[in-house]
């Protein structure tokens, strides 16, 4: 039996401890909002924190998990609030997404990069979401949510 804490909740698995994180979340958990991209923690379509540091889940053994996890489902504002994250209501209010498919990764990204970077740069925000693919290309929508959701975060 392995123990997890996900979304503040300490959850337990019995399964062996080589089982990739993203299979346990949407299998076992039915947190789907983490997708499975390319498998091989290229596309940060799997992205969770761990222990407040974005993460790739699909290469992320449940035997290796150190911290809390949170995935997009428990990704919440400063206040708790049933509004979110700054980061989703910036998504939200600047239309960022397009297909939606690599979204709930890109937006974990850049809320890491926000609770380490206050006022992230263009190439800062670009350095951070590396890693993150959109099919749909909607890399300058991201960029310019992060900046906005750095505003909302700073008020």
């Amino acid at each position: 039996m392995i123990k997890l804490k996900i979304n503040g909740q300490e959850r337990s698995v019995d399964l062996d401890a080589e089982t990739p994180l993203l299979w346990v979340l949407r299998d076992e958990l039915g947190l789907t909002g983490t997708k499975f991209g390319c498998g091989v923690a290229l596309c940060g379509a799997c992205t969770v924190h761990m222990g407040g540091v974005a993460t790739r889940s699909c290469q992320t053994p449940i035997g290796d998990v150190d911290g809390d996890i949170v995935t997009i489902e428990g990704l919440v504002g400063k206040d708790g609030s049933k509004e979110g994250h700054a980061v989703q209501a910036a998504w939200r209010a600047l239309d960022v997404v397009q297909c939606g498919y690599c979204q709930s990764g890109q937006m974990m990204s850049a809320a890491s990069l926000l609770a380490q970077n206050k006022k992230p740069t263009d190439d800062e925000i670009t350095a951070a979401m590396n890693g993150n693919v959109c099919r749909c290309a909607t890399y300058q929508r991201v960029r310019a949510a992060v900046h906005d959701a750095a505003k909302r975060l700073e008020a």
